[in-house]
């Protein structure tokens, strides 16, 4: 997704959808008046270009949006899957020796290799522990041997105050993005409260909105997270499970879509077809 196909996108969402701040479309789901072209925009992780980017386009467009925070990358922060990236695509050298990661030797000679590579390193860091991707990171560092890393990729607590003041919802996301399935209840427990907390002091207003890390259910997340955020006091939860939230569904496994065609009919098509039926039912508890 660009700017421009952004800027298109949103210009098609404005014209023929009812677009609510996602609070609001829950409450309407829960009582039973949501409108039958209600759409709610959200944003995972906070990255900055979120706000040098997306928020004037949405400004333009006159269209709220929720923005899910993961609040341990503020202020120079950097996500796994970004070091991976950034180390592959930094590389001074021509071929890598991956063999400690079962990859063996890997090209980096052109662009498209570069970018093979990164496809197949992650998927092998992405289910490691958090203590163990980061050690995966680190030797994948010292393999690379990039001159530097951007510290610059992730929003400011200045820039997520500034969202905020600017009319858009703020979500938790947990503290550092972990597959929480991969953690213990407490661990979980402390990175979804730990979020909250950081973001309800930095606005110095009540968080009611999360998103589940990755958000598979049953593979990133099982139903006893979603007891955890309910337990919480959190109003809702979003998953990444592709659907279209209908009456009776449960608000804290509420499927969502992902824009990212080239062109916009494919997407509008699976929205049509989510409101005639889904594969996976969300009201379920998914399986551990």
């Amino acid at each position: 997704m660009d700017a421009a196909r952004f800027d298109r996108l949103m210009a098609l969402v404005a014209r023929i959808f009812t677009v609510l701040p996602l609070a609001d479309a829950v409450q309407s789901l829960r009582q039973g008046n949501l409108p039958g072209n209600a759409l709610s925009i959200t944003f995972d992780d906070g990255y900055a270009d979120n706000f040098d980017i997306a928020l004037p386009i949405l400004k333009r467009h006159g269209l709220p949006a929720c923005f899910f925070i993961a609040t341990g990358f503020l202020d120079g922060g950097r996500m796994f899957n970004d070091s991976v990236i950034e180390c592959v695509r930094a590389s001074p050298l021509q071929r890598l020796d991956l063999a400690e990661f079962g990859l063996g030797q890997v090209d980096l000679q052109t662009p498209a290799q570069r970018t093979q590579a990164i496809g197949r390193i992650l998927p092998l860091i992405k289910y490691l522990g958090q203590d163990q991707r980061q050690a995966a990171l680190l030797r994948l560092q010292r393999q690379c041997r990039p001159p530097g890393l951007p510290d610059n990729l992730m929003m400011s607590r200045a820039q997520v105050r500034a969202l905020h003041a600017a009319g858009m919802e703020i979500g938790a996301h947990t503290v550092s993005h972990p597959i929480l399935e991969l953690a213990d209840d407490a661990q979980a427990e402390a990175e979804i409260r730990d979020s909250r907390s950081l973001l309800e002091s930095l606005l110095d207003r009540p968080v009611s909105l999360f998103a589940y890390p990755n958000g598979q259910p049953g593979r990133d997340y099982s139903h006893r997270h979603a007891a955890i955020v309910k337990r919480q006091g959190f109003a809702a939860a979003v998953s990444t499970a592709a659907g279209v939230a209908r009456p009776g569904d449960d608000c804290y496994q509420l499927p969502r879509f992902t824009p990212w065609d080239l062109s916009p009919q494919p997407w509008i098509g699976r929205l049509v077809a989510g409101r005639l039926g889904r594969s996976f039912d969300i009201s379920q508890p998914a399986a551990a």
